[in-house]
């Protein structure tokens, strides 16, 4: 008998929580797996993880469940908050760099940008506005001295933490900003994409926004495709990637004709791509 089946005994609702930090924390399980871990039976695991998938937190497929994204399905923001940490920040580090006193900026609902908002409450960088629509950045700006921080309303999405819909499209068009930060799930042929419409609709309209645009992805999301293209890659001034970028993924931005910048993680050096005329 597995030494935490005292799962059994749980409530659901425990053992769903339980179930979710794993499997978040881990990316992925089989059921069998998890009925071990919790002393439960198989068909109790299934009727856990059908709720679950039902939350938005995990997807099923056969024999098992998973956080992590696909072409069609983005993960969890509690996935994502922990996931490529260090190659985010480093993406981070380096935008920060292109904020200035004064300027007006748009942060999209990404964790890539969340960490330029984690940056923002010791930069010495304000007086400072910052537009979002992301929940977890509004929670940290909400009382910095200096940021005149602009929250998007909108629909509510708990997967995403964030305000989307057509009532945040239309906020975003009434706005001229200095420059959008954001991100994408997956990068490839000229092309960023993304899994889901709603989404795709308001970084749209927060690229339209902008004077200029900036793109961070951690490099495991170049050389990918999801359902939706989301805008040509030549509507971003610049690219940011960590250094775990591939040649072949680099390649294929040059061959693009994209301005890049390779952001260093620990000890590295930063460099960049001169794809663009």
């Amino acid at each position: 008998m597995s030494s935490n089946s005292s799962g059994g005994q749980q409530g659901p609702a425990v053992r769903q929580a339980a179930m979710a930090e794993q499997v978040l924390a881990d990316g992925s399980a089989t059921a069998a797996e998890l009925a071990e871990r919790f002393g439960v039976s198989l068909m109790t695991i299934h009727r856990d993880l059908d709720e679950l998938e039902r939350q938005g937190i995990v997807r099923k497929f056969r024999g098992g469940v998973t956080a992590q994204p696909s072409g069609v399905f983005e993960s969890n923001v509690q996935y994502r908050l922990k996931s490529m940490r260090a190659e985010k920040a480093a993406v981070a580090e380096h935008a920060l760099r292109m904020v200035e006193p004064g300027m007006a900026i748009l942060l999209d609902d990404s964790t890539s940008t969340l960490e330029i908002a984690r940056r923002l409450r010791t930069a010495e960088v304000t007086p400072l506005t910052v537009v979002t629509n992301f929940l977890e950045a509004i929670n940290l700006l909400s009382d910095q001295r200096g940021i005149h921080l602009m929250a998007l309303g909108g629909d509510y999405d708990p997967l995403h933490s964030s305000f989307l819909g057509v009532s945040c499209v239309e906020a975003v068009q009434q706005l001229r900003v200095d420059v959008c930060f954001a991100s994408t799930s997956a990068v490839h042929g000229g092309y960023a994409y993304h899994q889901e419409q709603h989404i795709v609709s308001v970084k749209r309209a927060m690229l339209d926004a902008a004077a200029r645009n900036v793109l961070l992805i951690d490099h495991t999301k170049l050389g990918r495709v999801a359902l939706h293209r989301v805008v040509p890659l030549s509507r971003f001034d610049t690219l940011l990637v960590d250094d775990g970028a591939s040649p072949e993924a680099l390649r294929d931005l040059d061959e693009h004709k994209v301005r890049y910048e390779v952001c260093a993680t620990k000890g590295g050096h930063d460099g960049n791509g001169t794809g663009a005329a």
